[in-house]
């Protein structure tokens, strides 16, 4: 089949690359530049040298595709408001469409997010409605979703959405390499003594279910939480992380109440120095920490068979191992 993979330069459409090619598949890859990243540089995929603004060159690169998966996203906790709606809004319904000039299209699956639930204390399943939580990256991925689901009522768009809860290994930016230098900084908090559920989701484990969903016909106008289903906590997960960095665990522990007040402040001082990267602590990062994030996924265990196949021991461990080697 030829496929087309946005955001492959990056972490888990890199990953879907790697193993759409490792199935055979004929891929193409949106990238902004050539110049391809080492995971990229050695497959034997088509480079398609633009960006998601670019409608008409999306049109060209669907032509030739049976599927589309998308994958690119602003997914990070601090951006400006237009980065974040330019690649989650913007970027979508520019993709969605060119797909409807796409003749052997059979498949759009679209990568979205947990965080479209807005939080909820309860973790839900799929039938649970989406809730603007206030904050851009929930508000522009819960739009972008929206976009799908209208493209699939209004013109007939085989969509399929998956919904991961936290993704992590290796190459991950988020919860593997900024977790790994804030513990070894000693600077990693847990927020009300690590408690929370972290719904955490290997990210090849989330490959694997894209690649079933991706050809099941019961998958076609349905969404799916993708989580591993492992149950542990915030404290479990940074103890066998320190634990493999050989490391000490976490020594800081805020309540939910002043690590929210921490995040404000940081936030705020960012925003009036204009600081570069990004705030210590986060609102966003806040909610991820401390609010139930293992959202159930029964359903892609039912309508496809979705069965997680690394655990999370050993997901940390490649992710520790990758951390060394890219040291090196």
């Amino acid at each position: 089949m030829a496929t087309l993979v946005t955001g492959a330069t990056g972490f888990l459409g890199g990953h879907l690359a790697e193993a759409l090619v490792a199935q055979g598949e004929e891929v193409s890859v949106l990238v902004r530049s050539h110049a391809l990243p080492p995971h990229l540089a050695g497959l034997p995929v088509r480079p398609v040298q633009g960006d998601l603004a670019d409608v008409d060159l999306l049109r060209r690169a669907v032509q030739p595709v049976t599927r589309i998966f998308h994958c690119a996203a602003c997914s990070t906790d601090w951006a400006p408001w237009d980065t974040y709606y330019s690649a989650n809004v913007t970027g979508t319904e520019n993709l969605l469409e060119a797909a409807r000039s796409a003749p052997r299209l059979e498949r759009f699956l679209h990568v979205s997010t947990t965080d479209v639930y807005g939080y909820p204390a309860i973790p839900c399943d799929e039938t649970h409605p989406t809730r603007d939580a206030g904050l851009p990256y929930n508000q522009t991925k819960r739009l972008g979703e929206l976009a799908v689901w209208q493209a699939h009522r209004d013109r007939g768009l085989p969509i399929t959405i998956v919904r991961p809860a936290t993704i992590y290994g290796p190459r991950g930016t988020d919860f593997t390499v900024e977790i790994a230098g804030l513990l070894r900084q000693r600077l990693m908090a847990t927020i009300d003594g690590g408690t929370a559920r972290g719904g955490f989701a290997y990210v090849g484990n989330v490959v694997d279910a894209m690649l079933q969903a991706a050809v099941s016909p019961d998958a076609v106008g349905q969404a799916y939480n993708l989580a591993d289903g492992t149950d542990a906590t915030w404290q479990e997960y940074l103890r066998l992380f320190a634990l493999g960095l050989g490391v000490p665990d976490p020594w800081i522990n805020l309540s939910t109440g002043a690590a929210n007040a921490l995040a404000r402040i940081f936030e705020a001082v960012h925003k009036s120095l204009r600081l570069p990267g990004r705030p210590l602590l986060t609102r966003h990062a806040v909610k991820l920490l401390a609010v139930d994030q293992e959202f159930p996924a029964q359903k892609a265990r039912r309508d496809f068979g979705f069965a997680p196949a690394v655990s999370l021991e050993e997901g940390i461990a490649r992710s520790v191992a990758w951390l060394k080697r890219s040291q090196d």
